[in-house]
């Protein structure tokens, strides 16, 4: 036996789209004309996550081998694996010694925008003191001969 009514949740008409609140959360999701409930994206989204938890984004897991590897001629990781150009070579695996790993060079730190002003404004005090001490010495007789 049908029903005649349909429990309808609440809704509303917005020129010719009909709008509906989520059975969950309450916000508005545009709806066709013949819906009875919605529940909207990020309540569906939730469900999902609580019904399947292990579904999380892969995050990054560091393999032990120093960045660039992969662009070096021949690289032995401590296992003995032989990679040529990043692609392993099983033929020769155990044959050579670890490749050794250089530290990274240290790089050094950029100076701040008030830090170059003040090494400006010292050159420009030092080049005046040169001047001003010229002009001394010119007023008292001690000129450069040379």
């Amino acid at each position: 036996m049908a029903r005649k009514k349909k429990i309808e949740y609440h809704s509303y008409m917005e020129g010719n789209v009909k709008h509906m609140s989520c059975q969950i959360c309450g916000r508005y999701e545009a709806v066709g004309d013949d819906a009875v409930a919605v529940k909207c994206s990020r309540c569906v989204s939730l469900i999902m996550m609580d019904k399947y938890p292990h579904a999380e984004p892969k995050s990054y897991k560091p393999t032990g081998r120093p960045a660039g590897w992969h662009w070096m001629s021949e690289f032995v990781d401590k296992d003995g694996n032989v990679f040529h150009r990043g692609k392993e070579q099983p033929k020769l695996k155990g044959t050579l010694k670890p490749t050794k790993v250089k530290p990274p060079k240290k790089r050094k730190k950029r100076r701040t925008k008030q830090q170059m002003l003040l090494a400006i404004d010292a050159e420009r005090k030092a080049e005046l003191k040169k001047a001003v001490q010229k002009q001394k010495d010119f007023l008292n007789h001690n000129i450069d001969k040379g």
